[in-house]
Protein backbone atom coordinates (compact mmCIF):
# COMPACT_ATOMS: atom_id res chain seq x y z
CA UNK A 1 0.00 0.00 0.00
CA UNK A 2 2.67 2.65 0.94
CA UNK A 3 5.21 1.08 -0.93
CA UNK A 4 5.96 3.75 -3.95
CA UNK A 5 9.94 3.63 -4.85
CA UNK A 6 9.74 5.29 -7.58
CA UNK A 7 7.87 8.61 -6.08
CA UNK A 8 10.56 7.96 -3.36
CA UNK A 9 13.09 8.69 -6.46
CA UNK A 10 11.65 11.40 -7.32
CA UNK A 11 11.13 13.44 -4.18
CA UNK A 12 14.86 12.44 -3.54
CA UNK A 13 15.69 13.66 -6.55
CA UNK A 14 14.05 16.35 -6.55
CA UNK A 15 14.89 17.60 -2.96
CA UNK A 16 18.22 17.03 -3.96
CA UNK A 17 18.26 19.36 -7.04
CA UNK A 18 16.55 21.86 -5.64
CA UNK A 19 18.52 22.14 -2.18
CA UNK A 20 21.74 22.06 -4.39
CA UNK A 21 20.55 24.87 -7.18
CA UNK A 22 20.11 27.57 -4.23
CA UNK A 23 23.92 27.02 -3.47
CA UNK A 24 24.89 27.16 -7.22
CA UNK A 25 22.68 30.48 -7.90
CA UNK A 26 24.00 31.86 -4.52
CA UNK A 27 27.83 31.59 -6.33
CA UNK A 28 26.61 32.72 -9.51
CA UNK A 29 25.18 36.04 -7.88
CA UNK A 30 28.08 36.59 -5.09
CA UNK A 31 30.91 34.98 -7.21
CA UNK A 32 33.40 32.19 -5.74
CA UNK A 33 36.13 34.28 -4.05
CA UNK A 34 35.65 31.93 -0.87
CA UNK A 35 36.10 29.00 -3.01
CA UNK A 36 39.28 30.40 -4.94
CA UNK A 37 40.67 31.04 -1.61
CA UNK A 38 40.10 27.59 -0.20
CA UNK A 39 41.60 26.13 -3.24
CA UNK A 40 44.45 28.47 -2.45
CA UNK A 41 45.31 27.51 0.84
CA UNK A 42 45.12 23.92 -0.26
CA UNK A 43 47.90 24.69 -2.82
CA UNK A 44 45.43 23.80 -5.52
CA UNK A 45 44.59 25.84 -9.01
CA UNK A 46 42.06 28.87 -8.03
CA UNK A 47 40.23 27.76 -11.85
CA UNK A 48 39.79 24.96 -10.16
CA UNK A 49 36.84 26.68 -8.09
CA UNK A 50 34.80 27.05 -11.84
CA UNK A 51 33.97 23.23 -11.42
CA UNK A 52 31.73 24.43 -8.72
CA UNK A 53 29.33 25.90 -11.13
CA UNK A 54 29.34 22.47 -12.90
CA UNK A 55 28.50 20.79 -9.42
CA UNK A 56 25.97 23.20 -8.06
CA UNK A 57 24.50 24.61 -11.35
CA UNK A 58 24.04 22.06 -14.43
CA UNK A 59 24.44 18.74 -11.78
CA UNK A 60 21.17 19.97 -10.32
CA UNK A 61 19.40 20.31 -13.20
CA UNK A 62 20.32 17.07 -15.05
CA UNK A 63 19.08 15.59 -11.40
CA UNK A 64 16.18 17.16 -11.21
CA UNK A 65 15.04 16.17 -14.57
CA UNK A 66 16.36 12.57 -14.34
CA UNK A 67 18.19 13.01 -17.28
CA UNK A 68 21.67 11.43 -16.78
CA UNK A 69 21.12 11.37 -12.50
CA UNK A 70 23.35 9.15 -11.53
CA UNK A 71 26.22 10.76 -13.75
CA UNK A 72 24.91 14.38 -12.49
CA UNK A 73 24.79 12.69 -9.16
CA UNK A 74 28.31 11.46 -8.95
CA UNK A 75 29.76 14.74 -10.09
CA UNK A 76 28.07 16.27 -7.32
CA UNK A 77 28.94 13.65 -4.86
CA UNK A 78 33.02 14.71 -5.61
CA UNK A 79 32.12 18.04 -5.04
CA UNK A 80 30.67 17.62 -1.79
CA UNK A 81 33.48 15.66 -1.08
CA UNK A 82 36.07 18.27 -2.13
CA UNK A 83 33.66 21.04 -0.32
CA UNK A 84 33.81 18.38 2.77
CA UNK A 85 38.03 18.26 2.63
CA UNK A 86 38.79 21.68 1.69
CA UNK A 87 36.41 23.32 4.31
CA UNK A 88 36.82 21.10 7.07
CA UNK A 89 39.12 18.19 6.40
CA UNK A 90 36.96 15.77 7.72
CA UNK A 91 37.79 16.88 11.47
CA UNK A 92 35.17 15.26 13.70
CA UNK A 93 34.10 18.63 15.27
CA UNK A 94 30.82 19.62 16.57
CA UNK A 95 28.58 22.57 15.54
CA UNK A 96 27.15 25.37 18.18
CA UNK A 97 23.83 23.67 17.25
CA UNK A 98 25.10 19.74 18.51
CA UNK A 99 25.44 18.32 14.86
CA UNK A 100 28.86 17.56 12.94
CA UNK A 101 30.69 20.99 11.69
CA UNK A 102 29.78 19.21 7.96
CA UNK A 103 26.82 17.84 8.48
CA UNK A 104 25.04 19.63 5.14
CA UNK A 105 27.41 18.83 3.02
CA UNK A 106 27.62 15.18 4.40
CA UNK A 107 23.94 14.59 3.81
CA UNK A 108 24.55 16.03 0.34
CA UNK A 109 27.20 13.64 -0.63
CA UNK A 110 24.88 10.57 1.12
CA UNK A 111 21.62 11.81 -0.95
CA UNK A 112 24.04 12.00 -3.90
CA UNK A 113 25.65 8.24 -3.24
CA UNK A 114 21.60 6.94 -3.24
CA UNK A 115 20.99 8.51 -6.31
CA UNK A 116 23.74 6.81 -8.02
CA UNK A 117 22.86 3.35 -6.63
CA UNK A 118 19.15 3.34 -7.12
CA UNK A 119 18.58 5.36 -10.21
CA UNK A 120 16.13 7.68 -10.89
CA UNK A 121 13.36 5.89 -11.03
CA UNK A 122 10.02 6.02 -13.44
CA UNK A 123 9.38 9.35 -13.24
CA UNK A 124 12.85 10.98 -15.46
CA UNK A 125 13.56 12.11 -19.08
CA UNK A 126 15.60 8.96 -19.12
CA UNK A 127 14.19 6.57 -17.13
CA UNK A 128 15.57 3.33 -16.68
Amino acid sequence: MFYHPDIAKLLLRVSLGVLILFHGIHKVIYGLSGVKAMLSSAGLAEFLAYGVYVGELIAPIFIILGLYARVASAVLGFNMFMAILLAYGFSISMSKYGGLSFETPLLYLIMSILIILLGSGKYAVNSK
